[in-house]
């Protein structure tokens, strides 16, 4: 298949825009009942990007291939090694967050209807335990949290069963509940809605 240069460039240039805009975000991918951050998914499209980018540079290097007027070609170039530095550092930062806080992600069961899941993401640091819930439709995709909340003495109440997950009609209602000595406050109640 050949590609026009411009074609060539805006695609890998694509792609590695769309890694860095994952690696920035914070949404969630889930697959087959397993939760993918947002980070991890950048890291894929990552990989992606620049393997579809050397493919691309190969075959515009072959002889008699037309090429980008010097001036496109260095802009290019520089935005590519932005964007993939934006990219890696996303990764790195989102992975980094995951580790230092030691966060746990659970699927929630039952699901809702027509497919709707609750996920939740709970982390600890020093003395307080956070944590958001992500409403995931169908495609398995949450661009979001739904909400959030904090409990005193790094509680991780989903973690421990502490928690009440109803369906209705419109949607979901989490309810997540502290123990004695670690209440919950600055939320606990989120709507669960696809």
């Amino acid at each position: 298949m050949r590609w026009s240069p411009a074609v060539a460039a805006a695609t890998g240039t694509g792609a590695l825009a769309l890694a860095a805009v994952a690696g920035w975000s914070s949404f969630l991918l889930v697959v087959r009942g397993r939760v993918l951050p947002g980070w991890g998914a950048s890291a894929a499209f990552l990989v992606l990007a620049l393997v579809l980018r050397l493919v691309l540079a190969r075959r515009s290097r072959r002889p008699g291939a037309p090429a980008l007027p010097p001036t496109y070609a260095r802009g290019v170039r520089l935005g590519g090694w932005l964007l993939t530095g934006l990219a890696v550092l996303g990764v790195a930062w989102g992975a980094m967050d995951d580790l230092i806080s030691d966060a746990k992600y659970y699927v929630l069961r039952p699901a809702g209807p027509e497919g709707c899941t609750a996920v939740v993401r709970e982390t600890s640091f020093l003395v307080l335990g956070t944590a958001e819930a992500y409403a995931v439709g169908p495609t398995g995709l949450a661009l979001g949290p739904a909400g959030h909340w904090t409990v005193d003495d790094n509680g991780r109440p989903v973690g421990a069963g502490a928690y009440a997950l109803t369906w209705g009609r419109d949607g979901g209602r989490l309810q997540v509940d502290g123990a004695a000595g670690d209440p919950v406050f600055d939320g606990g109640a989120v709507d669960i809605d696809c």
